[in-house]
């Protein structure tokens, strides 16, 4: 570049500059958006979770069962039998877990008002021990001047009734999941076929094949490996019930391993369940106090040493995004939502680590929102003699 051609210095720095700002105004355009999205979006998809429920959970499954068809097909079976066939497998071991739980536990329905007086009586011996603990709250209540106005309570629909009204609608949503799950799996193969060819370019190609098998490996070696561990966790609380002598220990297993996929709060639900059914058969507190002890011993063990030991740092993920993950989705669609906040949790991570994390808080100290900010303005930095400006 001649002298007549190539700009001055001040003119360079000053397009640089330009840039900058620009970018960072598009940056801030950008986080103000995201965080509308992430703030309005729980409203659009709980009212809407008829739709979205169905199409997320069918997402999910046909991550997870895409490896058993594939196995299938390459056994000689045609796609779409190879398709049903791996629906049909998770179907049925759902049906076989929920039929361990549920015949005990309707067995044990009958015994659940004699359990309840037995709970009472434990607290109030309970409470006759810390009887000094209640006078000085009616004392502190009355010094305070509670609110004695009689308040009018509506009665409210029974759970029977309840159920009554929301079968239909939970028999439609899984149906619709279901089909929705087999003809997501059916089309696999048409979909990889559009996602890798149907690129503009080779490397947009190449991404998106990186993209899906991350994807892909990351959720269904994650849930695979979950249900075996959970699996183990089941049995050996079948087999701890078994040898304490608690009722039913098969649906005590079940229960210990279907709520262990709920991270943080199914265990704490598994150890309070454990506690009531103890205080309210056992002849003592302490000895009614037993199993949900050794049950948070066994938990305790299981999510510090042989989970992280055996996902490894791969599947490592903040417990705090955990939390925030199951507490977002939990408040969205409930207990399906809290099972499918890891697997979301996890799709997520792997499209972040391909497109890129946004620097969130080193946009707030001026820093690029993402790393590639700055390669985007390095052909201004940079004159053609190499020469920094």
């Amino acid at each position: 570049m001649t002298e007549h051609t190539k700009p001055d210095r001040p003119q360079r720095t000053a397009r640089l500059a330009f840039a900058a700002e620009e970018l960072r105004l598009m940056s801030a355009l950008v986080v103000m958006i995201g965080i509308g999205l992430f703030l309005a979006l729980p409203f659009v998809l709980s009212i809407g979770s008829v739709v979205f429920l169905p199409v997320t959970t069918a997402v999910v499954l046909m991550i997870v069962l895409s490896p058993l068809a594939d196995r299938l097909a390459r056994w000689g079976l045609p796609n779409a039998l190879a398709s049903l066939a791996a629906l049909v497998v998770f179907v049925s071991i759902l049906l076989l877990a929920l039929a361990l739980i549920l015949q005990p536990a309707v067995a044990l329905y009958d015994s659940l008002p004699a359990m309840a007086q037995q709970v009472g009586v434990r607290f109030a011996a309970l409470q006759d021990q810390f009887s000094w603990l209640a006078m000085a709250n009616e004392r502190l209540g009355s010094l305070m001047g509670g609110d004695r106005t009689p308040r009018v309570v509506l009665a409210s629909p029974s759970v029977l009734e309840q159920l009554a009204m929301a079968t239909p609608s939970v028999l439609v949503e899984v149906l619709l999941t279901f089909l929705l799950t087999f003809f997501m799996i059916e089309s696999r193969v048409r979909l990889r076929r559009h996602l890798l060819f149907d690129r503009a370019s080779h490397g947009t190609s190449i991404k998106a094949a990186r993209v899906l098998r991350e994807i892909q490996d990351r959720v269904a070696a994650y849930i695979l490996t979950v249900a075996w561990i959970n699996t183990g966790v089941g049995v050996v609380v079948a087999l701890g019930a078994w040898a304490l002598g608690v009722e039913a220990p098969i649906m005590w297993g079940g229960l210990a391993a279907l709520l262990n996929f709920i991270p943080y709060i199914g265990p704490l639900a598994m150890t309070g369940l454990l506690a009531l059914f103890g205080l309210g058969t056992a002849e003592t507190v302490w000895l009614g106090l037993v199993p949900a002890a050794a049950y948070l011993a066994l938990h305790t063990i299981e999510s510090n040493l042989v989970t992280p030991s055996i996902l490894g740092a791969r599947f490592t993920v903040s417990p705090v995004m955990i939390l925030i993950a199951l507490s977002y989705f939990s408040w969205i669609w409930g207990v399906l939502g809290a099972l499918l906040s890891v697997p979301i949790l996890l799709i997520l991570n792997a499209l972040f680590d391909h497109i890129g994390r946004p620097n969130l808080v080193g946009f707030v100290f001026g820093e690029p929102l993402f790393a590639t900010s700055i390669d985007r303005l390095g052909f201004y930095a940079y004159d053609n003699d190499g020469e920094q400006p």
